[in-house]
């Protein structure tokens, strides 16, 4: 193949996938290897990474991103060409019912870890002159609601971190980017999906009036691996079926 027939293909490039054992994460690993990248499956649930693993023909590791020196020498283990990392979490709690021990919890996973993480994996892109770095955000980066207040502060700090990353790696040949999942059927959402008319109001709120299915994330990452994103970076791609493009559902009439 040559040319565009070209562009979403990542043969030859290792992708290493942070929150591979499940949602996202899992879905992220299975579409880089069916694009040709040699995957390494990575969550702190080895066995998981490993039911991954074997379904792309890729590789587990155990890795804890709360524990800097295990993420500074799988960095060091795994060099990677393509980095994609989903750990994150959530207590939702309105501000004045926060505990200080959650407030850390939530900060140190979203935020210390992902600062963390592209250090350790940024550093290796630098110093072999290229890479893709994609982190998940969300669109609570942008817009919030009671309850969302601590998450979505990580997750807008996040966002300005890979920015940041993005304007000091990219003289080396390094992209850094964002998604931001609307709401998305995963392990994180289970306490939502649990509740009908939660379920069903956030359904309503999308242009598209569903929830996504993990997978349908995968294209955007497989986008920003490769080169058909090669002079996107610094960005943030909103993949949420319109939420932030849809000021309520009112439909005024004619």
């Amino acid at each position: 193949m040559t040319g565009y027939e070209r562009l979403f293909r990542l043969d030859g490039r290792r992708a290493v996938v942070i929150g591979a054992g499940s949602g996202i994460g899992r879905e992220s690993a299975l579409a880089l290897a069916a694009h040709g990248a040699r995957v390494v499956c990575a969550d702190r649930d080895l066995e998981s990474a490993g039911e991954t693993a074997g379904a792309c023909a890729g590789r587990a590791i155990r890795l804890d991103v709360l524990d800097p020196a295990a993420v500074r020498a799988a960095a060091a283990a795994e060099p990677a060409d393509v980095l994609v990392f989903t750990a994150a979490t959530n207590v939702r709690k309105r501000l004045l019912d926060y505990s200080d021990a959650e407030f850390d919890r939530v900060v140190g996973l979203n935020l210390r870890a992902s600062f963390d993480v592209v250090r350790a994996f940024g550093a290796g892109m630098v110093a072999r002159g290229r890479g893709s770095v994609i982190g998940f955000a969300s669109i609570r980066a942008s817009v919030t609601e009671p309850g969302q207040g601590v998450y979505a502060a990580t997750k807008a700090g996040l966002v300005q971190l890979l920015r940041t990353a993005a304007a000091e790696f990219g003289p080396h040949g390094v992209r850094v980017n964002a998604i931001a999942p609307g709401v998305v059927e995963t392990p994180l959402t289970r306490q939502i999906k649990d509740d009908p008319a939660w379920y069903a109001a956030y359904a309503a709120k999308s242009a598209l009036g569903r929830w996504a299915q993990a997978r349908e994330l995968a294209g955007a990452v497989v986008y920003l691996a490769g080169d058909a994103a090669s002079f996107v970076t610094g960005s943030v791609l909103y993949v949420d079926g319109g939420w932030t493009a849809v000021d309520g559902r009112f439909d005024p009439p004619n």
